[in-house]
């Protein structure tokens, strides 16, 4: 959906990526400032379970930076990341029900002991700048807050008022929160895990439904999803999966994969080719040429795995004159991962 809503910023979905209209970026929020321009008022309403923490920073600082006044509404949930861009209100107000959640940031990384050491002091610096800008702008200790976004804190409205995250509540009854599975969270409230639960909340599920605009419904014609359909795009992606792990398994096993490991890894985790066909090619000493061909519905399926199964973290989008190896290093750390 666009961002500019009636001269207010909307906030709603995934940080970072907006494929499928369902989420926003920096970009996307850079374009809405520009159309309503530097000195205007403008109020920015948030409900998001967070997304990539360099689009979050981006976002905040893009609005620390509008001249005219910036009123923060969270509508239903802030969370990791979107709490970020939460502080760049002057004012910001929780409306009923409304929660706040703060966290640290985590990442994927593939590679030797040395590589998750830097991954490790990346992750601990960008925890820090977050602790920054939380101190900057509710006045509290960085060290306390260092300390809740390692045991990862649910805030309520007054509870977020109480320690100036938040500004002032709102009277009015918070919209529904947006559909994430907040299981992956550490410490979510089990209200929303049990909602999470019982509507089978998932990127497995929600992804696919959305994958074909050709075919969607309007929300006036089919106000709720088939449940049927919606069990049997998840045992495709669970057949999926398997068909995926068993070929990748296939090729690392194999006889050829001990005498050339690079080469096996490539062809398991940065190509589709068969396990036959990659036997074959290790087997004749062959080197496969990568291709930029990629699938942007699969690499998009697997990133939001991913990131349905850890907090934001930041990372480079793929782009058109990427490699091949490049724009699947996602999938292979979620399958990985899996």
């Amino acid at each position: 959906m666009p961002v500019l809503q009636d001269g207010e910023l909307v906030l709603y979905g995934f940080v970072g990526d907006n494929y499928w209209d369902e989420g926003f970026t920096a970009q996307d929020v850079l374009y809405a400032l520009s159309e309503v321009g530097r000195d205007t008022d403008i109020t920015v309403r948030i409900n998001s379970s967070g997304g990539y923490v360099d689009d979050g920073i981006a976002i905040y600082n893009a609005l620390l930076a509008h001249k005219g006044k910036v009123t923060v509404k969270v509508d239903a949930l802030a969370a990791s990341a979107a709490s970020i861009i939460a502080m760049a209100g002057e004012e910001r107000i929780m409306r009923s029900g409304a929660m706040i959640m703060i966290h640290d940031p985590a990442s994927y990384t593939y590679g030797n002991a040395g590589d998750h050491e830097k991954s490790r002091a990346k992750l601990d610096k960008l925890g820090d700048q977050m602790a920054g800008i939380y101190a900057d702008r509710t006045g509290e200790d960085e060290d306390v807050i260092r300390e809740d976004m390692r045991d990862e804190v649910w805030l309520t409205g007054a509870e977020a008022v109480a320690r100036g995250f938040a500004t002032s509540t709102e009277d009015q009854r918070a919209v529904a929160v947006s559909a994430f599975d907040f299981r992956v969270y550490a410490h979510a409230p089990d209200k929303l895990k049990r909602l999470a639960a019982k509507k089978s909340w998932s990127f497995e599920r929600e992804r696919p439904a959305a994958a074909s605009a050709s075919a969607k419904t309007s929300q006036e014609e089919q106000p709720m999803a088939d449940t049927t359909q919606a069990d049997a795009v998840t045992a495709d992606i669970a057949a999926e999966k398997n068909k995926i792990t068993a070929r990748i398994k296939a090729i690392m096993t194999s006889a050829e994969a001990e005498k050339q490991p690079e080469q096996a890894k490539y062809l398991a985790y940065d190509t589709d080719v068969s396990a036959d066909a990659a036997i074959a090619i290790m087997a004749k000493g062959a080197q496969p040429v990568a291709t930029d061909d990629a699938d942007p519905a699969a690499y998009e399926q697997d990133r939001m795995r991913g990131s349905g199964l850890s907090a934001p973290q930041p990372r480079e989008r793929p782009k058109a004159n990427l490699s091949h190896s490049d724009i699947f290093a996602a999938r292979r750390a979620a399958v990985k991962g899996a």
